[in-house]
């Protein structure tokens, strides 16, 4: 009776769809422990990727589930997670110290890329991963201003190779805008440019990282194709806007990771609705619906569709970002189910990665 029970346990736990999420826990995390006894079960689920704003929620739910079943009178469900690597494109080495790396990228400018990448940051920060954020749009660096980090102040110098990670917000951030003045020109040729990225990155003395947050510059030129094959890059976001022409410059980009074998983890749909701040109006300024055709027809899920905020805005502007100004509002909650969304994508991947090698038994027959 209890093999029986145990066997239906399992089956009701790796078959539950979790709050927010499309996929099967099957798909997404591994029973750690189980116990069952007397009508009662205790079980330890490990996800694959960070989840603090919705652990409650995902235990009270993984206890109902289990409370359908015939002979289970009384459950606790404790979720933890532990992120684990992906491999990346075309078996390029892993960097030391950095788990994954996701690129946030867009086909053009102005479709609020890089806010999305800095509060995509503090989200996954705030959510318990261990976070840095890359600013490698060497040509208009945005990071320093909008993490707050004042202008003068430099990274310090670790060892003799090394650039220490100027840290805000708990996350760690570099960008070329620490090392430059606010009205230096970058007047600099494609090499130059790919260059400084990768010193960037190698040269950062990156610290347990469970994520690096990439903010692309716009486009598909010389920083992204460097990118894409020398850095080992786990997965991609794009970001766009619902109107229609940054639909097609989002689509090269999708194009683009997939020519070079970046798994495109999602779409993020920004400034999807305007919400008026009088009387609570919602007008699609820039069309409605682009962003979910565009990840239908290429069969990657929408990560979310964020407003057209000015409260966003204004606080990327004065260098305090919406999820550390506001970490309990709307905006903020958005953008760490965002977080959630784009990390458990990259953790079903992740377990479908692990289990494409074949077991190989040996026998005496």
């Amino acid at each position: 009776m209890t093999v029986a029970l145990e066997s239906r346990v399992r089956e009701q736990l790796m078959a539950t769809i979790l709050p927010g999420l499309s996929s099967p826990l099957a798909e997404l995390a591994d029973i750690i422990s189980l116990t069952i006894g007397d009508g009662r079960v205790d079980a330890v689920i490990q996800l694959g990727f960070p989840a603090k704003s919705a652990q409650q929620q995902y235990q009270h739910h993984l206890d109902a589930e289990l409370k359908k079943l015939d002979g289970v009178d009384a459950s606790a469900v404790q979720v933890t997670w532990k992120v684990a690597p992906y491999a990346a494109q075309q078996n390029i080495k892993s960097m030391e110290n950095i788990r994954n790396i996701i690129a946030v990228a867009s086909g053009k400018g102005g479709v609020g890329k890089s806010t999305t990448s800095v509060n995509l940051a503090l989200a996954l920060a705030a959510e318990g991963a261990r976070v840095g954020l890359l600013d490698a749009d060497i040509y208009g660096p945005s990071v320093q201003m909008m993490l707050g980090v004042p202008e003068g102040q430099r990274p310090k110098q670790y060892g003799t190779h090394y650039l220490l990670p100027i840290e805000a917000y708990g996350v760690q951030s570099m960008s070329m805008g620490y090392l430059i003045t606010a009205d230096t020109p970058m007047v600099w040729r494609g090499p130059m440019a790919t260059g400084a990225l990768q010193q960037l990155l190698n040269q950062t003395y990156w610290q347990d990282l469970d994520y690096l947050i990439i903010d692309m510059p716009p486009g598909t030129g010389d920083i992204q194709l460097t990118l894409s094959q020398k850095v080992p890059v786990s997965g991609a976001v794009i970001v766009t806007t619902p109107q229609d022409i940054a639909l097609l410059d989002a689509q090269k980009g999708i194009e683009m990771f997939r020519k070079v074998s970046v798994p495109v983890l999602g779409v993020i749909e920004n400034m999807a609705v305007h919400i008026c701040g009088e009387c609570g109006h919602q007008e699609h300024v820039f069309g409605e619906g682009g962003g979910d055709r565009i990840a239908t027809t290429y069969g990657v899920p929408l990560l979310g569709a964020l407003p057209l905020s000015m409260q966003i805005r204004k606080q990327a502007d004065c260098g305090k970002p919406v999820l550390a100004a506001d970490p309990d509002g709307d905006a903020a909650m958005l953008y760490r189910q965002v977080a959630i969304g784009m990390t458990a994508e990259l953790a079903k991947r992740q377990r479908v990665q692990t289990n494409a090698f074949p077991n190989i038994s040996i026998s005496d027959d």
